[in-house]
């Protein structure tokens, strides 16, 4: 396969697809519930890109390069029949995986027919084990019951389970090690990831990131690690493996330890806008494409365009000291 590249020779290989802006919760690094209260303006049903739209569009991706799709939000199980969707693009020729981001809470009535309809994995969002600390991050006092019955189910249907776990200092850093133990022998790979300036209200700053080596030191001491290797191009987590042999931990170090040399997503938002970079100031409308009967080959004009122009690099940009003073897109929105 011939991969299209953008400036710095990067492929674009995985489309995150976000099928919906909504969620069930208020996390405070995301969606924190003084700005997406009640009166939000929630994008509409006509708003969202349908699921005939979005597999047209995956099966145009499919034909330069891209192997893999992420079904994200808001939470995406909050659309309608999700599952339909998933076993259109599982029969799309050329995509390798199809995984999906969730807080897990409708994964026990959802996981048997994601898995059959072609899901194959999950990433399932958990920042605390304690209850008292998870119900003051999710911003609607859920305990993490419903959310390891979640897990439970994915992985009794037979869905690879991720745990993603953001780190940041003042609201869970003390749940680093109890998510350690908790998971270490589950046979589930938990992910700490560094509190990201993603969108514009989560009151980021950089005192507030537990640093990559922190999270590792702070488990190592107890439960010793080892560093093991990337499992492919573009891979976001760092991996670290129990040296008994029980277990991998990944942590995702976007703040302290840019990985944008190898950065191969492109981000769909539920509204039919592609973005090239998770803390993009602005996207390109391609439902204006497909609601106007543009074809085929005309989208994929504007894909490679698009991409073989892109040339960002937050994340590195930020360690350099660049300024970036441009209004960035929510995270809900975008889809992570």
């Amino acid at each position: 396969m011939d991969y299209v590249l953008d400036q710095y020779e990067r492929p674009m290989k995985d489309l995150r697809i976000s099928v919906i802006d909504q969620c069930n919760f208020r996390c405070t690094y995301c969606m924190p519930a003084e700005i997406f209260g009640e009166d939000y303006p929630f994008l509409s049903q006509d708003e969202l890109l349908s699921f005939d739209e979005i597999a047209r569009l995956a099966e145009i991706f499919a034909r330069f390069g891209t192997e893999k799709i992420r079904i994200t939000g808001g939470e995406p199980l909050l659309r309608k029949d999700l599952d339909q969707l998933i076993r259109r693009l599982f029969e799309i020729e050329g995509i390798e995986d199809i995984a999906l981001t969730t807080n897990g809470v409708f994964l026990v009535k959802q996981a048997s027919k994601l898995k059959a309809a072609g899901l194959d994995r999950v990433n399932i969002s958990l920042d605390a084990i304690e209850d008292e600390v998870f119900q003051q991050t999710n911003g609607r006092g859920v305990s993490t019951k419903p959310v390891l019955k979640g897990i439970e189910a994915a992985e009794a249907a037979g869905l690879k389970v991720k745990i993603n776990m953001v780190v940041k200092k003042g609201m869970n850093e003390g749940q680093i090690l109890p998510m350690a133990r908790h998971f270490k022998d589950s046979g589930h790979i938990l992910r700490f990831i560094e509190f990201m300036d993603v969108g514009n209200h989560n009151g980021w700053n950089m005192d507030n990131v537990v640093a990559k080596r922190e999270i590792i030191d702070m488990i190592h001491k107890e439960l010793p690690l080892e560093p093991i290797d990337k499992g492919y191009y573009g891979e976001v987590a760092d991996r670290f493996q129990y040296t008994d042999g029980d277990g991998e931990i990944g942590v995702i170090s976007s703040v302290t330890e840019a990985f944008c040399s190898t950065c191969t997503r492109v981000r769909l938002s539920a509204d039919g806008n592609l973005f090239t970079c998770l803390f993009a100031s602005k996207g390109y409308d391609i439902k204006s494409m497909l609601r106007h009967d543009q074809s085929d080959e005309e989208i994929i004009t504007e894909l490679i365009r698009i991409w073989t122009g892109r040339n960002d690099r937050y994340s590195e940009e930020r360690a350099e000291g660049k300024p970036f003073n441009e209004k960035k897109i929510e995270m809900s929105y975008i889809g992570g």
